[in-house]
């Protein structure tokens, strides 16, 4: 990424230079870096959250966990920004389906008095023997399909991110996606 310039002409650090920094410890550099990367963070973390407040407390663990973590920015790997959007992406995911679990065990706990319906030992069965329809199926997929669509469907990252994390063109992973999912429909046996 360019150098940065402020209005009066002296170069601003970059985001890559500022974690460097960050990485030694710089809390003035930290300083820097929230105000660069604050805003993308919080714009992730609502988008996948839809929730101003929890939006603002992930948003602020998020650039804690970058204070703690600047030691571990690969540049190879992505630019900062790209960096910092994913632990937001991640963080926020995570909140989202600690949020389900949470509200899964309240609706197991309610419901643990009430009398088990005859047919459940049956749905337990045939839902284990779809889950390992399933893992057959993947297994059918090439490596590079398997590889797309777990990372799209088992991890919930995006096709982009996706894309990013293979190092692939978007229209590849779509097609590969699209592609292992036709085939997984079709050992399925879905119509």
């Amino acid at each position: 990424m360019s150098q940065l310039h402020d209005p009066g002409g002296v170069a601003a650090p970059t985001p890559e230079d500022l974690v460097q920094r960050v990485a030694r410890g710089d809390e003035a550099a930290f300083g820097q870096l929230y105000e660069v990367l604050a805003g993308p963070i919080y714009g992730v973390v609502l988008r996948v959250l839809r929730d101003q407040a929890q939006s603002e407390e992930v948003a602020q663990e998020v650039l804690v966990e970058l204070w703690r973590t600047a030691t571990r920015y690969a540049p190879d790997k992505g630019s900062v920004l790209t960096w910092a959007l994913t632990v937001a992406h991640r963080r926020a995911v995570d909140r989202v389906r600690s949020a389900q679990s949470s509200a899964d065990r309240e609706d197991r706990a309610g419901r643990l008095g009430a009398e088990r319906p005859f047919d459940e030992v049956a749905e337990q069965v045939t839902a284990r023997l779809e889950r390992e329809q399933v893992r057959v199926c993947l297994k059918a997929l090439t490596d590079l399909q398997r590889e797309a669509v777990l990372l799209a469907y088992y991890r919930g990252y995006t096709y982009r991110e996706v894309a990013e994390l293979l190092g692939s063109p978007l229209g590849t992973i779509k097609t590969r996606l699209r592609d292992g999912l036709i085939r997984l429909r079709d050992c399925l046996g879905v119509a």
